[in-house]
């Protein structure tokens, strides 16, 4: 069953409705409300030119491949200041979907099975909604400890009087050995 909407900006695709044959090209650009929407749910105060443009590539006959570009401008707190810093974006995004059983090792196997690491590997759904896909590589790629310029933690140090307040460095299990080596250093 067609959808109404164009296929540049439709932003759910069932795999079972894609051609084998050639890659289905999407360019998803939010507009303001779901882009207040996806800033919300990160925690970002703003988001701004979001766009999400790629391919969907058959791989197999039951694998399939998503290859994508992530362009974004985003504006968070500082984590020092919290005035706004803003961060520009563009990465790109790689996902490999394949049937949930050719992930789960049998149960009946004996050998072990080393799992190859791929963070891009995903089991296939039945649908992809791709804006789901820019949320979550949006979340991985922002930054966690935005900082404004020239912000940085400044260090208050409480005591009873007389005596002389731990520091962070004195916190440190081996802040001391700097000192002994430079101490040893001096006595040589």
């Amino acid at each position: 069953m067609p959808s109404s909407t164009p296929p540049s900006a439709q932003s759910i695709f069932r795999f079972a409705d894609l051609s084998h044959q050639r890659p289905t090209a999407f360019n998803i650009s939010p507009d303001a409300d779901q882009r207040r929407q996806v800033a919300k749910e990160l925690g970002f105060r703003a988001l701004r030119k979001l766009q999400f443009t790629g391919k969907l590539v058959a791989s197999g006959k039951k694998n399939w491949a998503l290859k994508a570009k992530l362009g974004a401008t985003i504006e968070q707190d500082c984590v020092v200041t919290l005035q706004p810093v803003t961060t520009r974006l563009d990465c790109q995004v790689n996902r490999r979907f394949v049937p949930a059983a050719d992930l789960t090792p049998m149960e009946d196997a004996v050998e072990e099975i080393e799992m190859d690491g791929d963070e891009t590997l995903e089991p296939l759904p039945e649908e992809i909604d791709l804006l789901m896909v820019l949320t979550e590589a949006l979340s991985i790629e922002a930054p966690d400890y935005p900082r404004a310029h020239g912000a940085a933690l400044s260090e208050t140090n409480f005591s009873q009087p007389g005596i002389a307040p731990m520091t962070d460095a004195d916190a440190k299990p081996f802040s001391g050995l700097a000192k002994l080596q430079e101490k040893m250093q001096k006595d040589n």
